[in-house]
């Protein structure tokens, strides 16, 4: 006996009669038909589309009104239900071009870019001829997935039914071949264009801007006057695309205050209020150069401020080592404007926690997380940048609980984990972690090879250390870096090996830095090696001539031997170029406020209490430390 139950399956296809409909209630329904779902596509109702869609079967009209199908199509697609509209288009009988470019569009734009070429493929083995806008819609798809090899084959369809000429088709071709890397395909393109509007010269500006990196600009810079010597205005689009390379030294930065001068003279601030993004590019500019009271007037500015530009103005204060002022504003935006931060936003201000040791702070944002429901999918950069947080808060366990629990974890987040440890001296940790990562197979990076070898630099584990970086370099083929070379001298050096770390920096591949002299003066410190100190010296004062510490420093090395002469002339070379020694400074956060603490410092309300404590303090370790002597 069959002992397995088999229900009865009902069919589940609607059986529909349709209504009898004159010409004019037909026209009437289709009418109201196309402003629901013109009304659901911008709203993304997938509900109003699918009653929509019953509507229109009840009356029968989706194969009497091949426009009213062709709706239908994009309304699921703009509910990011692309299966629904397929079985739509295939319910329709005479499919036209407008429903094969609604239903390729609608494809691309939910990012199935392999269905949208196979339905192209289909589309011209059906013998309908493609179009311009299904030309452009198949190139964004081959640019967006950087499958050259289709996008180049969309461009010689384009040849051979005759739209090549077309602009806008053209610009999508160019998008296209700039995001496969192909940049001379687009600029030829571009010159063979006999007509160009704003978004062809955009293209072409965006795509350079990638290239251009950090470079000087001055390429950029000359397509922007020939942009506006063809009588072409730049637009919003096109400022917000250059405004990112404004940033790092002052002929920079004078292109940034020309193009801020040139949207105010223009009026594109206007847009601020409906798109942030202009706006949000100015705040980063003026940020990367240290500039935030023009920053913050940008802000202040904004009439319609979104979650972006709150962001970009609290990483601009983060970037600019201003901690305070970045919870301040993290602050306001969810208590006054009341604007929910996304991820970006939490990222961007959990730096600020670890810059004045405020694990209250990070706590609080981590709890955030839980509570809006964020805790259970933390990733990438949210789940390294809480355990950066973590450790630089002092709380290791915390991070290393944040580091298990992580659902994926990628380069960065075993790099974090292992400057963690080398932080706060826990090198063999560091080391183990380092080798567990290496057991999974996972092949370290520069990052992470940095974070191990300066975990042995601050455990005194040299030998072990200088075995990673013999290992990391002829094993795993990594190229060091002068940060690498840092640590290796450091290494080197503190173990006592000072002409074997000189050695290793003159023949290192790249260019020693500040970081490379700074670790061979600190090891000559430690060892009384005056001449290997003085030489250290020499090179950084070379390459840092705008750094007072090193002036100090070596005024403080010829001190020592009581060349007063030489001691004299540093300070007059400071003088003469106005170099001023900042005060170090420390501070604790105590029940949520922040004392500051500078040397000889007495502006605290406080401070005749704490030299008091001090003052008790020093008597008791003097009276431990000649206890001690006398024992021994």
């Amino acid at each position: 006996m069959n002992l397995v139950c088999r229900p009865k399956v009902a069919n589940l296809t609607p059986r529909v009669r349709p209504y009898a409909t004159s010409s004019s209630s037909a026209s009437s329904i289709t009418g109201t038909l196309l402003h629901l779902l013109h009304l659901s596509s911008a709203t993304h109702s997938s509900r109003l589309t699918q009653q929509s869609h019953s509507l229109a079967l009840t009356a029968g009209l989706l194969s009497r009104a091949p426009h009213l199908a062709t709706k239908l199509i994009s309304a699921y697609s703009a509910c990011k239900l692309p299966s629904h509209s397929k079985l739509v288009f295939d319910s329709v009988p005479d499919k036209d071009v407008c429903s094969w470019n609604s239903l390729i569009n609608g494809f691309v734009k939910n990012h199935s870019y392999r269905e949208a070429f196979a339905l192209f493929r289909e589309m011209c083995r059906g013998g309908v001829l493609p179009d311009d806008y299904t030309l452009a819609s198949v190139s964004k798809a081959a640019g967006e997935s950087r499958d050259l090899s289709c996008g180049t084959l969309v461009h010689s369809k384009s040849v051979r039914v005759g739209f090549v000429l077309d602009t806008v088709l053209t610009n999508s071709l160019m998008s296209m071949y700039c995001k496969c890397g192909e940049f001379g395909s687009a600029k030829n393109l571009f010159d063979g264009m006999p007509e160009r509007n704003v978004s062809s010269w955009n293209v072409l500006i965006t795509s350079f801007a990638g290239l251009s990196g950090c470079g000087s600009g001055e390429a950029l810079w000359d397509v922007m006057k020939s942009m506006r010597s063809e009588g072409v205005k730049p637009d919003a689009y096109t400022v917000s695309s250059i405004l990112p390379l404004c940033g790092g030294d002052a002929q920079k930065f004078d292109y940034g205050r020309e193009l801020h001068g040139y949207i105010l003279r223009n009026n594109l601030d206007a847009i601020c209020g409906v798109d942030a993004h202009l706006g949000c590019c100015l705040i980063d500019m003026y940020s990367k150069n240290e500039r935030l009271d023009s920053g913050r007037l940008v802000f202040d500015r904004m009439e319609c401020k979104n979650v972006y530009a709150w962001t970009a103005m609290i990483n601009g204060y983060v970037q600019n080592s201003k901690p305070e002022e970045a919870f301040e504003l993290f602050r306001h935006m969810q208590l006054i404007d009341r604007i929910e931060p996304n991820r970006v936003s939490i990222v961007s201000v959990l730096p600020a926690c670890s810059m004045f040791a405020g694990l209250v702070a990070a706590k609080q944002i981590h709890g955030f997380l839980i509570r809006r429901q964020i805790g259970d999918e933390v990733l990438g950069s949210l789940c390294n940048a809480l355990i950066d947080a973590y450790c630089k808060c002092g709380s290791l366990s915390y991070a290393r609980r944040i580091f298990e629990s992580a659902a994926s974890r990628d380069a960065i987040s075993w790099s974090s984990m292992i400057s963690g440890y080398g932080i706060h001296g826990k090198g063999e940790e560091a080391i183990a972690l380092y080798n567990q990562m290496l057991l999974l197979g996972i092949k370290p990076d520069k990052i992470t090879i940095v974070g191990v070898l300066s975990a042995c630099v601050r455990s005194g584990l040299f030998a072990r250390g200088l075995t990673i970086y013999e290992k990391a370099v002829n094993d795993y083929k990594i190229e060091p870096t002068v940060e690498i070379c840092a640590c290796v001298v450091d290494m080197l050096g503190r173990s006592n090996q000072l002409d074997r770390a000189l050695s290793f920096i003159n023949d290192m591949r790249v260019e020693a830095g500040p970081s490379v002299w700074g670790a061979l003066v600190n090891a000559s410190t430690i060892h009384g090696n005056d001449q290997m100190r003085e030489l250290g010296y020499s090179y950084l004062i070379e390459l840092e001539p705008g750094n007072p510490s090193n002036y100090i420093s070596v005024s403080n090395l010829h001190a020592t031997s009581s060349r007063w002469d030489f001691v004299a002339g540093v300070r007059k070379m400071m003088r003469l170029k106005g170099l001023k020694k900042e005060p170090g400074c420390s501070w604790i956060t105590i029940s949520g406020k922040t004392n500051c603490f500078y040397v000889a410092d007495k502006a605290h309300p406080c401070s005749s209490s704490i030299y008091k404590m001090l003052n008790a303090l020093n008597l008791v370790m003097k009276g431990i430390a000649s206890s001690t002597d006398s024992e021994s």
